[in-house]
């Protein structure tokens, strides 16, 4: 004989797992609205200017969580503690057969944001999900209070709630949570978006918390930029380096070639910059008798937004007594390799559509090959500024050259417009310029270069790398040469330290340092097209609310 609907157990319920239909949305009445009462006029309990500007579809949810207020439901408790989450629920009963689960009936205890609701008649579905996952609920009417089958109804996608019940699993074997008690936890007056797709980019990155609670591989990136960053951490504790904290506010910007961002301090009367680069406090701690330190820390340069720069962003910096850019090369290969293994489970990935792999050994180019090998600069590019001008005017007509431009500068266009997107295997492109490389120590082969490297994946600067001027005579005359390029109009260029040269004048050992782009290593490691996917919360352009 066939089951009714009435007489059916909660193992013959069907799986709800299929895509649920639009959630329900509020009424034009706002749900719940006392008899003769104007729904379209808010609450008096609201505050006066709190529904001002809203669209309506906002207003009426507001209205309608105000009223259930103003009918005695606290929509804010702090009472209700979750004891299990819907992971270890799936871990623990996810294999376990559906008839031994309808004979133990394991209670559990979780809470979490709706995220679908589909009614039948008497018996309602929602889709319950919590930092771990998600968890499909079954309530049916007459198995719940009254009380309890009315606050149910009542509930919005998006309320967070705590429920208690049994679990079982559904005639097609979705793991379920049978609800015997329910509480609302926090009532939410704006409703979610229906899909995901709905979120155009930007409203992703202004308003990341919902993101968040939308998409799982928002979610995702986050937590690969968490392991990240305890990955490295615990790479160079292994390594003897000791992390340290250096200031955030310099009275000279310093570290890097960067226009910085000015703040005041009024008791101190004085004008301060947001940090650019840690480096010369952390070289300052070589000084001092550390030997070997690092800093995950955050930098501000007042510069263009783009796919792969952000005015806030992350760098990991380190310093080594005793070492040189090459054993630098070694133990950022290994540092890279081990870190893809421990994060992804292995060194090949594929970022935007590109293979590449972390294993070591990476490549290792000159600066004056680079050019001619894989930019395909002339010879004389490597020497002479006009040969290379004409080589920049023909990978790109519409380039604007400054008069006068030096070899180095159109040098830095050729790697940029030919070089450095035909970079996507690691690649250390090593012995740079003396002029590009103010901090930088010359080598002792060629002092027009500098014992330096920076790495390449994909396209996109990583790292870089040099053994450090510890020459306080030759550091004051790059600062010099820099400060002259300020009073001619370069604003990236460097102010003349002279604390730090002071530092250097007590004897700094011979040292190697490097900088790491953590918010560029997590775009490979996410597969993150843009430097904004990988930052909770962007810099944006105000926005109207």
């Amino acid at each position: 004989m066939s089951k009714t609907r009435e007489n059916r157990t909660v193992t013959d319920i069907k799986d709800d797992s299929r895509p649920p239909a639009p959630p329900d949305r509020p009424s034009p009445a706002g749900g719940g609205a006392p008899g003769g009462e104007d729904p379209a006029s808010p609450p008096a309990s609201l505050p006066a200017g709190f529904l001002d500007g809203l669209p309506p579809l906002i207003r009426e949810q507001a209205a309608k969580a105000a009223r259930m207020r103003d009918g005695g439901l606290n929509l804010y408790p702090n009472t209700f503690r979750p004891e299990h989450g819907t992971g270890g629920i799936r871990a623990e009963f996810g294999e376990a057969p559906k008839e031994g689960l309808e004979e133990s009936r394991p209670a559990r205890k979780v809470a979490g944001r709706l995220m679908a609701r589909r009614a039948h008649g008497k018996t309602v579905f929602f889709v319950l999900q919590d930092p771990e996952g998600r968890l499909q609920l079954y309530l049916r009417r007459d198995q719940v209070t009254p009380e309890l089958w009315e606050l149910a109804s009542g509930l919005d996608i998006g309320d967070i709630v705590g429920v208690s019940g049994t679990v079982f699993k559904t005639r097609t074997g979705e793991l379920t949570l049978n609800v015997s008690d329910m509480e609302l936890v926090t009532k939410a007056m704006w409703p979610l978006p229906e899909k995901f797709h709905e979120m155009d980019v930007e409203m992703r990155y202004r308003r990341r918390y919902v993101d968040l609670v939308m998409s799982p591989q928002s979610r995702r990136v986050f937590e690969i930029r968490s392991r990240t960053v305890d990955c490295l951490r615990r790479f160079m504790g292994s390594k003897g380096f000791l992390e340290v904290e250096t200031p955030m506010m310099h009275p000279i910007p310093g570290g890097a070639n960067a226009l910085p961002f000015v703040t005041r301090h009024n008791a101190l009367k004085m004008d301060l910059y947001l940090r650019v680069a840690p480096e010369l406090y952390l070289k300052r701690l070589l000084v001092g008798g550390f030997g070997r330190v690092y800093e995950i820390n955050r930098n501000f340069r007042n510069e263009g937004i783009s796919v792969k720069h952000n005015p806030e962003f992350t760098m990991m910096e380190f310093y080594q007594s005793y070492a040189d850019y090459r054993m630098l090369m070694d133990l950022t290969e290994e540092m890279l390799s081990g870190l893809a293994t421990e994060v992804l489970g292995t060194t090949d990935l594929v970022y935007q559509g590109e293979k590449t792999s972390f294993a070591a050994p990476f490549r290792r180019i000159s600066w004056k090959d680079a050019l001619t090998e894989i930019g395909g600069a002339p010879p004389e590019a490597a020497s002479s500024a006009e040969a290379a001008a004409r080589y920049v005017k023909s990978l790109d007509p519409a380039q604007e050259l400054k008069p006068g431009a030096g070899l180095c500068e159109l040098q830095e266009l050729i790697f940029d417009l030919a070089v450095e997107r035909r970079l996507v295997n690691p690649t250390f492109v090593t012995d740079y310029p003396t002029e590009m490389s103010p901090l930088a120590r010359r080598s002792e082969a060629d002092p027009a270069l500098t014992d330096r490297f920076e790495l390449f994946i994909c396209g996109r600067e990583i790292a870089n790398a040099f053994s450090e001027l510890n020459d306080p005579a030759d550091q004051y005359a790059r600062f010099a040469e820099q400060a002259a390029k300020r009073e001619a109009g370069d604003q990236e260029g460097m102010y003349l330290d002279r604390d730090y040269v002071r530092a250097l004048m007590y004897g700094m050992p011979p040292a190697a340092g490097e900088g790491v782009g953590v918010d560029r290593l997590v775009m490979l490691l996410s597969d993150s097209a843009s430097i904004r996917d990988v930052i909770l919360f962007p810099q944006m352009r105000p926005e109207s609310l």
